[in-house]
Formats: structure tokens, sequence, C-alpha cells
């Protein structure tokens, strides 16, 4: 079975960075679109970024200019460079991916179990 394993999550100050990374394992696989998205208690989870497999992007307008995303596609791995970052970007961020899996034939969503974020002083 495939799984994503988000890394990289932790406690940082107001202005300060993180890097996740989210890494797909299993027997194959391949992902096309790989994103992050988020989620604040009593909050609905919301897109941050996402990336096609020839690394077009997009963002949400709340970290654009602040976050990058990117993918090792020879890794399997997904990464999010997080800067100048806010107390509202505290959350739980997700990994998702919309993967390919020979073993059952399937093409659909994958998730993350998350990784907490939280920016405070």
């Amino acid at each position: 079975q495939v799984q994503l394993v988000e890394s990289g999550g932790g406690l940082v100050q107001p202005g300060g960075s993180l890097r996740l990374s989210c890494t797909a394992s299993g027997t194959g696989f391949i992902a096309y679109r790989m994103g992050w998205y988020r989620q604040s208690p009593g909050m609905q989870r919301g897109l941050v970024a996402n990336i096609m497999r020839n690394g077009n992007t997009n963002y949400a307008d709340s970290v654009k200019g602040r976050f990058t995303i990117s993918r090792d596609n020879a890794k399997n791995t997904l990464y999010l460079q997080m800067n100048s970052l806010k107390p509202e970007d505290t959350a739980v961020y997700y990994c998702n991916a919309d993967l390919y899996a020979a073993v059952s034939s399937q093409r659909r969503d994958y998730w993350g179990q998350g990784t907490q974020v939280t920016v405070s002083s």
C-alpha cells in the first residue's frame, strides 16, 4: 500500500522558516499532482500549494511570495519551503498526491498523516 509521510514540522518564531518534506513509499506507483494543504482547529482544510509533475505550481494567495513548493520525482519527495512565517500559518499541514498505484490499478488521492506547524513567539 502506498503511504505518504510528512516531516519537518515544529515550533518556529514569527518571521522564521521551516521546510516540510513528504515522501511517498510503496511499490509500483507514480505521483501526478502533489500538494500541501493545511487545517487549523475549527477551520476547513485549504490548499496551500500544489505542483504538477512537470513543475507547474500554484499557490494560495495567503502564501504567495513566502512559500515555495517543489518536488524531486526521482526521490518521490515533495517539499514546502516556508519563509517569513506568520502566526496565522499555524496549522496541521497535510501532504496530498494524485497517485496511480499499480498494485490496485487505481488512480486516486492519497493523504499523509499531517505534521504540526506552530508559529509563535
